[in-house]
């Protein structure tokens, strides 16, 4: 139990930090400025060990099968870390214009379709998992802050769906729904084959490098 907590609310902290970078984000007039600022929440995460889904699942392909449920948990933390950012600042001054800016990047999503969606997903996971590994392995210091930041500026200027992050928008825009839950599914699902595709490749068909 003790273990079961642990990990949860280190998901929670990690959906305080993604809130975190989203409000900077939406706070922004600049988008390159914003994009390259929203890595603060990512950064944090990394720094302080926190729980993130799309930093987590892809090393379900070197992991027993119980991960999932330790990806399930990271999930829910994710969620309820985001939602309770979201409703502290929507009770803010801040609120009304992060909460406009929110609402029309949730019409772009919400008038998309699933496939497409999905597709985005897949993409954001794969930079995710190259941010969260390439800070785990890269020794040099500048190139653990290139792992980290590069890959968030990507996915943002790039327009792919990443499910934490739309969590917080989607709280901040007011939209939940049956229908939000459906598209943060499929968002779910395709940055969970996005993170795993590179360690897939990796374990299955590239031979180690001799030394």
């Amino acid at each position: 139990m003790k273990r079961v907590i642990d990990i949860l609310l280190r998901g929670v902290m990690t959906g305080f930090a993604i809130g975190i970078g989203g409000a900077v984000y939406l706070s922004c007039d600049n988008k390159y400025m914003g994009a390259f600022l929203f890595g603060t929440g990512l950064f944090v995460i990394l720094s302080f060990g926190f729980n993130l889904f799309t930093g987590k699942v892809g090393y379900a392909v070197e992991n027993k099968p119980s991960y999932i449920i330790d990806l399930i948990l990271i999930w829910l933390g994710n969620l309820i870390g985001t939602a309770a950012m979201g409703g502290m600042l929507l009770c803010t001054r801040i609120a009304p214009a992060i909460s406009e800016k929110a609402a029309q990047i949730c019409d772009v999503k919400f008038n998309d379709d699933l496939l497409s969606i999905f597709i985005l997903a897949i993409f954001c996971g794969m930079l995710m998992f190259i941010a969260a590994d390439g800070y785990k392995k890269i020794e040099n210091p500048v190139g653990k802050m290139l792992a980290v930041f590069l890959p968030v500026m990507a996915f943002i200027l790039s327009g792919y769906e990443h499910c934490v992050a739309n969590m917080f928008y989607f709280t901040i825009a007011k939209v939940w729904s049956a229908n939000t839950l459906l598209y943060l599914f499929v968002m779910t699902m395709g940055n969970a084959v996005g993170g795993m595709f590179i360690p897939f490749v990796r374990k299955a068909f590239i031979q180690p490098e001799a030394g």
